[in-house]
Order: C-alpha cells, then structure tokens, then sequence
C-alpha cells in the first residue's frame, strides 16, 4: 500500500495534554522547555519556541487532547484525507488552533485523536535552545492495532520494531517523513501517553539543554545515553504532572529501508549502560 504520510511529508507539529493545574504545567513549559506563554482562557494555555507549540487545558493529568501533524502541502493533505475515507476511516474536524480550517482529525485504536493540516505561518519569531517538536511515543496493551493503524491505514512507513522472547510486538517505530521515527508505541499496562521528544539535533545542544535544566534545579531522570532504534542520543527529564520529556539528538535519517528487528533487552534501549526504563 502507498506510503501516503511519507509523501505527505507530515511532521509532529504541536501537541496538546489536559491538566489538573494548566497555569502550572504552561509555567514548568515556559520557563524549563524555553517557551513564551500566553493565556488563552481560565481553562487554556499556549506556549510556544523555536519549532515546538503546546496547548494546555484545564482536565487529567497525563492525557493526551490530541497530536497535531502538519502536511507539507495541500496536495499531501488531500491525499491523506482521501486515504482515511478509503479506509473507512471517520473524518472529524481539526483541534488545532495552529492548523487553516481545512485541516482534519482522526482517532486511533487507542482512543487518540490526530490532527493533519496545513500549519499557519508562525507570527512571532521565537528564539530559545534548539529542540523541535519531533516525535510522540504512546503506551498501549496491544501494539499491533497501532501498526496496524498508522502503517495499514494512513501509509505511515514501519522502520524498527522490538521483539519479546515470546514473538510478540514490544514496540513499533513508524515514521511520515525521513525521520526515523514520528510516532512509537511501547506495550505496557496501560493505554495513553509513553514520552514525547524534542530533537535538539546536534549532541551539544543536549549538554546546553542540561545546563539550562540545572538553572531550574530540574533533574535528568534517564541519560544521556544512547538508544539503539534510532541511534539517537538522550535524556529524559518528568514534567510536574509526570510526563516524560525526552531531549533526543542526531536521529537517524532514513530512505527506503526495511524494517528492523531488535531484541527485547535493556542494551536495545541503551546502548552505553545498564539502565533502562523497561515498558514491559
């Protein structure tokens, strides 16, 4: 079946999570993740960087409102919308403040809602750390219907995937564009948000990062070290609802190559140590 997102050159362009406390949670993104704020409403908050949008709203902690991909152009867009009808997929309207109205939304096995559209153009010339939004990970019981979604449905590209002993699925890597990976799922107990990424692109950026935490007396809680999905470099820090936020540098980019399969071990997701963070 087509690649259709890859053509589409889609892209995690913003994201928005629900909050018990939202003023507290848009001040932790302003300040540690190098954001201007602006608040929208009581309930809604903005913050936005150099490459990275959130939105924040008043609800539960942890819990994803939707993901916004941006298409590069209408063309793609279209495209992707006249696959999900193909797939009896149900259209719904677009969440995103920062998408134009012909943009759409879908919902996946799990319950999350996606966003495609075409970005507004940015207004305000950001400046801050380097670290685009770049990639959302989800946390499911079941990660083949995730494959089976993103993959079999929208024309996302399967770059690696972690086995168990038993031959199930641990963790699925799809990507829209050269990147290697968009959107991951690792399985877990439970369904909703695993970790979302910024990509700070080169490995002096994330010592920068580091230094800029260390100012707020923010702790890393996993790294650096080295994933081998990817091959990225890493660190993770937890937000005051307990998300977890990965700074990531120097991805893997890649062009036409299968799918890889990697064992379920700690060194698969760590090359440089023991310490892992072992969904299941």
């Amino acid at each position: 079946m087509t690649k259709t997102a890859v053509q589409a050159g889609a892209f995690l362009h913003n994201l928005a999570f629900e909050s018990s406390h939202p003023d507290r949670l848009a001040r932790f993104y302003g300040n540690i993740m190098n954001m201007t704020v602006s608040k929208i409403s009581p309930k809604e908050w903005r913050c936005e960087g150099p490459g990275r949008r959130l939105t924040i709203v008043e609800g539960t902690d942890k819990k994803l409102c939707y993901a916004g991909f941006a298409c590069r152009d209408e063309v793609g867009l279209n495209c992707l919308r006249s696959r999900a009808e193909y797939e009896k997929l149900e259209i719904k309207a677009n969440l995103s403040p920062f998408f134009f109205e012909e943009s759409f939304s879908l919902i996946d096995p799990n319950g999350n809602r996606i966003c495609f559209g075409l970005a507004k153009p940015d207004t305000i010339c950001h400046k801050g750390i380097p670290g685009p939004l770049q990639h959302l990970t989800f946390a499911a019981t079941d990660v083949m219907p995730f494959i089976e979604f993103y993959e079999g449905k929208l024309g996302f590209s399967l770059t690696d995937r972690v086995i168990k002993e038993d031959g199930s699925v641990a963790t699925a890597f799809v990507t829209s564009n050269h990147e290697h990976h968009t959107i991951a799922c690792f399985k877990s107990n439970y369904n909703g948000i695993d970790h979302h990424s910024y990509e700070a692109g080169d490995w002096i950026y994330i010592r920068d990062w580091c230094d800029h935490f260390s100012k707020y007396d923010v702790r890393l809680v996993w790294g650096p070290g080295r994933h081998g999905p990817g091959n990225n470099l890493f660190v993770f820090i937890i937000d005051p609802d307990g998300n977890w936020v990965e700074i990531s540098a120097e991805l893997e980019v890649i062009f036409n190559r299968r799918a890889v399969d990697w064992i379920h071990h700690p060194r698969t997701l760590n090359k440089w140590g023991p310490d892992a963070v072992m969904r299941s």
